[in-house]
């Protein structure tokens, strides 16, 4: 049976969004597919280790991965640094343990978003809408700023107009980030511009 929140297929640009996981658990693995079939996902490519995850998204150049920490072969976080310095896909992390110098290794590795197991379909679809938007985002600033130094003030920046934006008008945080980057083209403004108004208290001008 197909439920409502499958029907409305969740989608990047104008196609379904499509997942490589990998899981060294058979049985979690197959959970994890059903979840997201369930919500209109489309699973292209499972792996049971990262070496085999970073084939797979080098293959299929998915909209997402979704990796766990520990697996054989390669481990998760080492896969997540290989699929992140190529800017192939957005990397949202499994983990057992919610330890903070285990996420901050996987957030340094470039994972977008981390989910500690064990986790329902409720937490899994924010947490996946949290990684392809924050990857969204990351590519969006790299295309407006070359230099890494004014990159990464360029989006501590936006960080903290999405902030302001959030608490203002009560958006979630994909939906500031998109107003921001609508408004910087509609007013022919940087990014950066367009965060520094909004951080200021001002009103973005014609």
């Amino acid at each position: 049976m197909t439920s409502a929140a499958s029907q409305q297929e969740p989608k990047t640009g104008d196609s379904v969004i499509r997942v490589v996981i990998a899981e060294d658990e058979a049985l979690i693995r197959l959970d994890l597919k059903e979840m997201l079939e369930e919500e209109g996902y489309r699973v292209v490519g499972e792996a049971g280790d990262g070496a085999a995850a970073v084939r797979l998204v080098e293959e299929h150049r998915p909209d997402l991965v979704i990796l766990d920490v520990k697996m054989p072969i390669l481990d998760g976080i080492s896969a997540a640094e290989q699929i992140a310095a190529a800017r192939m896909a957005p990397v949202l992390m499994l983990t057992a343990f919610s330890q903070r110098e285990l996420v901050e290794r996987a957030r340094d590795a470039g994972a977008m978003a981390y989910l500690v197991k064990p986790f329902t379909k409720g937490d899994l679809v924010p947490a996946i809408e949290m990684a392809v938007s924050r990857f969204t985002e990351l590519s969006a600033l790299e295309r407006e700023v070359e230099d890494l130094t004014q990159r990464l003030e360029t989006r501590k920046l936006v960080d903290r107009a999405k902030s302001v934006l959030q608490e203002r008008y009560g958006l979630s945080e994909p939906e500031a980030f998109r107003w921001i980057q609508k408004t910087s083209m509609d007013r022919r403004l940087s990014m950066r511009a367009v965060a520094e108004v909004v951080v200021s208290g001002g009103e973005v001008g014609e």
